[in-house]
């Protein structure tokens, strides 16, 4: 059954008087994005007083905003019956290890075979604030990316965890199989993300880009190659692949950061041949969400999960952990 429209009022307190009513409205209500308040705000979803406006207004102290949500999901989004690996669940949350080659909602012309319409088919409702086409989802992998994700069932949770992301209060922890290594043991990346100004489906390290933090630790260094262990305190848009690709360390097997072929040449002649074995064996990124940490929303209890790397990562990473030489290639 399609949901209602949902109402929410708010009234703008004195301390607040002056701010952008898009950048207010984000801060009040984090499990909507900025973005996401300013296409409701040009839809003229949002009311001020009962009267639309636009985002750059400057809110006064005594306005009412009213915002009518949308209907969350689509009708043309159809429920599938697609196995999921649920590792916790209850009215609140769902946490699962996605796939690698699953997309977790639906875009453009895929509308099948997503994280969503499993998910629609497994709840028989999900929290539908984040948007038209994304009913539970809080945060994303991508398509290749393998791992752990936390998906809100009811609003209530949808908010908490929203809250948590926004506060970096939710630990998400991943591996990564990446070309070279580093001297040092550990290390932090701290450079803006923006869209790639040449190529739309790309990201990149730009002056111009937001604000991503990345912290990482060497678990084992092979002949070519490393496992690292990484903290994300930011969460952008390819956000680790960009960081490890702007340092010429990317990960094994990226088509879209140069993690293939294009790094044979950058590796001692010993190992090519290793390498392109390797590289045979795999089409994607060798990353994988392997931790996730916050607190119940409901509850208030701290939960931790983890999720051991996906058969084609381990069959990767066993096999450079038999071979290596004990030699750590930390140039190219």
């Amino acid at each position: 059954m399609r949901q209602c429209t949902k109402v929410i009022h708010l009234k703008i307190l004195p301390q607040h008087e002056g701010q952008r009513l898009d950048r207010y409205l984000a801060d009040q209500r984090p499990e909507l994005s900025r973005s996401r308040l300013q296409k409701l705000i040009a839809e003229g979803a949002v009311c001020i007083n009962g009267k639309t406006t636009r985002s750059s207004y400057r809110v006064v102290a005594g306005d009412s905003i009213t915002i009518n949500l949308p209907p969350p999901i689509d009708s043309a989004i159809n429920p599938e019956d697609i196995p999921l690996d649920i590792f916790f669940e209850d009215d609140h949350v769902l946490v699962l290890d996605k796939p690698v080659g699953m997309i977790v909602h639906p875009a453009g012309r895929v509308n099948s075979g997503t994280l969503v319409n499993a998910l629609l088919s497994h709840c028989t409702h999900l929290s539908g604030i984040n948007g038209v086409l994304r009913p539970g989802i809080v945060h994303r992998l991508d398509k290749d990316t393998s791992g752990l994700m936390v998906v809100a069932k009811s609003d209530a949770g949808h908010r908490g965890l929203a809250a948590q992301l926004e506060a970096r209060a939710m630990e998400r922890r991943y591996l990564a199989l990446i070309w070279g290594g580093f001297e040092a043991d550990e290390g932090r990346i701290e450079a803006p993300i923006g869209r790639h100004p040449k190529d739309r489906k790309r990201m990149a390290v730009s002056q111009k880009g937001r604000y991503a933090a990345t912290r990482w630790k060497i678990k084992a260094r092979y002949d070519f190659l490393s496992l690292l262990s990484l903290a994300l305190e930011t969460g952008r848009t390819h956000q680790i692949r960009v960081h490890l690709a702007h340092l010429n360390r990317p990960v094994f097997g990226d088509p879209l950061y140069g993690g293939r072929e294009e790094r044979l040449s950058g590796i001692a002649p010993l190992f090519r041949r290793e390498a392109t074995h390797l590289l045979a064996q795999t089409n994607r990124q060798m990353l994988h969400a392997t931790q996730l940490t916050f607190v119940h929303p409901v509850t208030k209890k701290e939960m931790m999960f983890e999720a051991h790397p996906p058969e084609d990562m381990q069959k990767i990473l066993a096999y450079s952990s038999s071979s290596s030489s004990g030699i750590s290639t930390n140039s190219g």
